[in-house]
């Protein structure tokens, strides 16, 4: 198992924050790795709500269906899987300042024989989460 984690603010408050990350379609403007993310049935964006998520890692071309497990003023919790790995992004929020505080915590389980890539993986996985940390910095604002 892959863990990262990172904790950082961004000028943007926690009401918007949890708008805008609720909607994991929005993952292909802070998620390095994605390549497309669309919106599995339709309705409200609540607990259930399914993405189908193709992304790249290391060159590698991966889908997952993500789903929105949690959703709560200051967090949300998707889990993604498929026969090679379950994920899940948890990113929690709260006020600082007129911005927010956000803890990106991701969890990628290898399953089968992708788990002897797991040593590797960690060091891909760390830069990925330096990347996420820029990418939702610069769609969220610096803090001033």
């Amino acid at each position: 198992m892959v863990e990262v984690t990172r904790t950082f603010t961004v000028a943007t408050g926690p009401g918007d924050v949890l708008e805008y990350l609720k909607d994991f379609g929005n993952a292909t403007e802070w998620d390095p790795g994605t390549q497309s993310c669309d919106r599995l049935g339709t309705g409200p964006v609540e607990v259930g709500a399914r993405w189908h998520n193709v992304s790249k890692i290391a060159g590698v071309e991966t889908e997952l269906t993500y789903e929105l497990t949690r959703l709560e003023p200051g967090r949300v919790v998707f889990n993604g899987s498929n026969d090679t790995a379950t994920t899940t992004d948890d990113i929690s929020f709260t006020a600082a300042g007129e911005g927010s505080t956000l803890t990106y915590h991701a969890t990628i389980e290898f399953h089968g024989a992708a788990k002897l890539g797991a040593p590797i993986a960690k060091a891909v996985f760390e830069k990925i989460g330096n990347d996420t940390e820029d990418s939702l910095t610069r769609v969220f604002g610096a803090p001033a």
